[in-house]
């Protein structure tokens, strides 16, 4: 009797790990101890990652400890279909790079941007940070300017912003 019910749980215990190894795929992570995380409600964390020395906050939707590095995902609802990352995607995930680089000490060799239908590994190089970087003084300027251009050319961003009713430069 002892046997069988060892038998079972055994059996048990390798259905349950199955499934959470499928289900990690399918939700694009890399292998390693996921230690943070803003996706669903499992374990959800309600601090964001905080950088005094950027004056930047986040909450990224995983982070991942491979060994002594941590790694960044982030996860879109949309599907690729064969495209590129938009550049917005990539420089959210930088941003979430330079967070852990400040804020957990670790500089991450690469993130992850999770679609619909494709995991993409995104490089944490030096030419991304600096375009972060640049992106985030760009951004504080703004914040003391009298008057800041549209950035864009499409009316769907326009019919969807907060800002439309007192925009002169709306589309």
């Amino acid at each position: 009797m002892t046997l069988l019910l060892a038998a079972i749980l055994l059996l048990l215990g390798l259905g349950l790990l199955t499934i959470s190894r499928r289900q990690r795929k399918t939700a694009g992570l890399p292998p390693g101890a996921i230690i943070y995380t803003d996706a669903g409600d499992w374990r959800r964390n309600e601090r964001p990652l905080f950088s005094d020395r950027y004056r930047l906050a986040g909450k990224p939707d995983y982070l991942v400890r491979q060994g002594r590095e941590v790694i960044p995902v982030e996860v879109k609802s949309t599907s690729l279909r064969g495209r590129e990352p938009y550049d917005s995607h990539k420089m959210q995930l930088a941003a979430y790079c330079l967070l852990v680089e400040d804020a957990l000490g670790v500089r991450p060799s690469h993130g992850v941007l999770k679609y619909a239908d494709i995991a993409i590994r995104v490089d944490y190089t030096d030419d991304l940070r600096r375009g972060v970087l640049s992106i985030l003084d760009e951004m504080r300027r703004a914040l003391h300017a009298r008057d800041i251009p549209r950035s864009h050319d499409d009316p769907r961003r326009c019919r969807a912003c907060g800002y439309r009713d007192v925009c002169d430069d709306a589309l």
